[in-house]
């Protein structure tokens, strides 16, 4: 049933890609800044309350929705999951996306390159060289990857698409309520995707380390990811980095300074054809992912 779901979804999404970069935020950020707004009195219980209510409540709704459809009629649940999945994950901009950034620098089109970049990624990159710019653009993809992928397809194996609706509404929770100083209002969210990506993200940088460079990622996963702010990115883009032997991190400018990033990855330094193969890499892991839930589902039949 999962397997089903999820290769219709991922069909359905690659098919009939979403027209905006992020069809579920596009959706759910009004609702996230509704609660911040009537909800945010600066402690920790209203967080707690606010998450209950834009993340939990959704969840339980949607999972309730699913197991009784399923009850009516296997086609009308198998359908209900589909929908889900396909508002969920982040799929049908992705590859497009960092595709067109390849394109501008092996063009030698530097400025359409950075267009490109700050569309996706937000990031003013006007000052960036075309390195820098290649692995920042492969740090997204392999940020973008994890996030809007293969965390919700962990989840989806384990709770069904509430779960993949649970860790995406998580993370849009913690990147849609900006925390102000003393303001402890962002501080749950943040703590409960920590929780929920904890195994997600090991999953993902052993994915990496599985399908390219098995013995740099893993080295670059024990030596250099808890030099990044946030560990399980720095998990995912150190083994990430090693798997595909190229550099990343290293100082970037911004505003007219430059902003210290520790070292991730071994090798050379990063171009279009590295992010070209970071795309790959996804890719790679993907059919990893749903070659192992085909085995899962084909295991759980015959035990039936």
């Amino acid at each position: 049933m999962n397997f089903l779901a999820l290769i219709g979804a991922l069909a359905l999404t690659y098919y009939r890609p979403h027209k905006s970069l992020d069809l579920l935020q596009h959706i759910f950020s009004p609702y996230a800044h509704w609660l911040e707004r009537n909800f945010n009195g600066g402690k920790n219980r209203h967080g707690v309350i606010a998450w209950l209510l834009g993340a939990l409540l959704p969840t339980l709704i949607v999972g309730l929705g699913y197991f009784f459809l399923l009850s009516i009629n296997f086609l009308v649940g198998l359908l209900f999951g589909i929908a889900v999945l396909y508002l969920t994950l982040r799929f049908s901009q992705f590859e497009r996306r960092a595709e067109q950034i390849v394109a501008a620098l092996r063009d030698y089109n530097i400025d359409h390159a950075r267009a490109l970049f700050k569309s996706w990624e937000g990031v003013d990159a006007d000052a960036y060289s075309q390195t820098q710019l290649s692995r920042t653009s492969i740090e997204t993809a392999l940020k973008r990857a994890h996030q809007g992928l293969f965390g919700p397809i962990l989840w989806f194996v384990i709770l069904g698409p509430a779960g993949a609706l649970l860790y995406r509404l998580t993370y849009l929770l913690k990147l849609e309520w900006h925390p102000q100083q003393d303001n402890a209002f962002n501080r749950f969210a943040e703590r409960v995707f920590e929780w929920i990506d904890w195994v997600p993200a090991r999953v993902t940088a052993s994915c990496f380390a599985i399908v390219g460079d098995f013995e740099d990622a893993v080295y670059c996963w024990r030596t250099q990811a808890e030099t990044w702010p946030n560990q399980a990115l720095g998990i995912i883009l150190a083994s990430g980095a090693g798997a595909l032997g190229v550099k990343l991190g290293e100082p970037l400018p911004y505003k007219g300074v430059i902003v210290f990033r520790p070292e991730l990855g071994l090798g050379d330094e990063a171009d279009a054809d590295y992010l070209q193969s970071a795309i790959g890499l996804v890719w790679r892991v993907l059919v990893l992912m749903i070659g192992l839930l085909l085995l899962i589902t084909f295991a759980h039949w015959l035990g039936n």
